[in-house]
């Protein structure tokens, strides 16, 4: 079978696969516009605004990545009693093939992040958030254990941290209890609530910050195949921009994939996108090599589109038929 039929076939088994997304969700807030002045008031463009855009953005990004090639993802995670909480919920809630669980924290602004775009650059973001409650994060760490009973191929935790994972080293506890693979999209430099989980996903940037700057290849395996089984991962996977990505499992194992980005436009999100569709591969049967050269297609499509995106089947479908 040719590579490209693999590919093609893998595509097509998303369909039957099962993947329960946990983690950090905001709104993705756009106001486009354009400058002709600075203010005379500070050294500022002056932006005028024509038209707005919202889009789901962490952890709601991921499953919608997943839920739009055809799999089926639940949702969980934490939103304020506020308007950003529901129209957050109501992109979710359109969204084919995806089932959301959201505990709404009444103490809490749902998390935003409000671009500003002229001429297709972004000016300036401004963020809004604050951390759920203990209350509602036991309650959300209950639901998650009640989900497992659902079976789920694979768990994605996307955590940015802003507080939804502050039990993720139970989550995985639960996880592994139940034979379930639980892969985890990271964030900051405690990596040690991630131990025992199946996969991580730095960038290039997130591990550095971890095991320190390496020197050359062979220096970044090493550090990163000892952060593995400090860990006791069975495998870390580094995204590395327009060096592609690199594989660091069990047994020597190391697999280098190269970038396919056709033309990197934003990369906002390309890291929701690599562990949305590298968990559906696995979940679907993939080995890490295939699994890998489908998150790459995906992301390299991604990355050539403005701010936090998705991919569609025929859009995949293209990148492998040029194979």
């Amino acid at each position: 079978m040719t590579n490209k039929q693999q590919l093609l076939n893998l595509l097509d088994a998303l369909n039957s696969v099962k993947i329960l997304v946990v983690g950090d969700v905001m709104l993705d807030q756009y106001w486009f516009g354009d400058v002709n002045r600075i203010s005379p008031e500070a050294p500022v463009p002056i932006v005028k605004v024509n038209r707005s855009q919202i889009r789901c953005g962490g952890a709601a990004n991921v499953a919608i990545n997943a839920a739009t090639l055809g799999v089926d993802s639940i949702l969980l995670s934490v939103v304020g009693n506020d308007e950003a909480g529901k129209n957050l919920q109501n992109l979710v809630e359109n969204q084919q093939n995806l089932t959301p669980i959201f505990h709404i924290d009444q103490n809490i602004a749902t998390i935003v992040k409000l671009r500003v775009i002229a001429k297709q650059q972004q000016l300036l973001r401004i963020d809004f958030e604050t951390p759920p409650t203990r209350q509602i994060l036991d309650a959300k760490l209950s639901d998650f254990a009640k989900q497992i009973q659902n079976n789920p191929n694979v768990i994605i935790l996307s955590d940015y941290g802003k507080g939804a994972l502050t039990h993720s080293s139970e989550m995985i506890k639960i996880a592994k209890n139940a034979n379930l693979q639980i892969f985890i999209d990271p964030k900051g430099s405690d990596y040690q609530k991630y131990k025992n989980a199946d996969l991580i996903t730095p960038n290039r940037q997130e591990l550095a910050q971890v095991v320190g700057s390496w020197h050359d290849e062979n220096d970044l395996i090493l550090r990163a195949e000892n952060l593995r089984k400090d860990l006791n991962l069975k495998a870390l996977l580094v995204t590395r921009s327009e060096e592609g990505m690199t594989l660091i499992g069990e047994n020597n194992l190391v697999i280098n994939q190269p970038a396919r980005a056709l033309e990197v436009y934003d990369v906002s999100g390309a890291g929701d996108t690599v562990i949305a569709t590298l968990s559906a591969a696995r979940a679907a049967g993939a080995d890490w090599d295939l699994a890998m050269q489908f998150a790459t297609l995906a992301a390299g499509i991604v990355v050539g589109k403005l701010g936090t995106a998705t991919v569609s089947v025929e859009e995949i479908k293209t990148e492998i038929n040029k194979i």
